[in-house]
């Protein structure tokens, strides 16, 4: 199992990014999947989930109306578009697979969000 995250950036406040997971070694369509992230000085936090199928997901309060959790299962790549980005978004974004606990990470991919 391999997920590998790409697409963070430096951005000023207002733009967009999306960031993406690229999947190996098994199925999006088999297990949930989340974004957490962790900002500077702060524990992880989940910011936003998507189940099995793709038909239910969570998105914690400050991410509400702004991201967009999706995936491609085609493409074996999970996504998160991010707009309207603050300052406090700023943060190491990691993907990662629901069995039970989130027993496999990508490596992080860096959002900073300057005012």
């Amino acid at each position: 199992v391999q997920l590998v995250e790409s697409g963070g950036g430096m951005v000023q406040s207002g733009g967009s990014l999306r960031l993406s997971c690229a999947a190996s070694g098994f199925s999006l369509s088999s297990n949930d999947m989340v974004w957490v992230r962790q900002g500077p000085g702060k524990g992880p936090e989940l910011v936003s989930r998507i189940s099995s199928g793709g038909a239910r997901t969570y998105y914690v309060d400050a991410a509400k109306g702004r991201f967009s959790i999706s995936k491609d299962v085609a493409k074996n790549t999970l996504y998160l578009q991010m707009n309207s980005l603050k300052p406090e978004d700023t943060g190491l974004y990691y993907c990662a697979r629901v069995f039970g606990l989130y027993d496999y990470w990508g490596q992080g991919t860096q959002v900073t969000v300057s005012s």
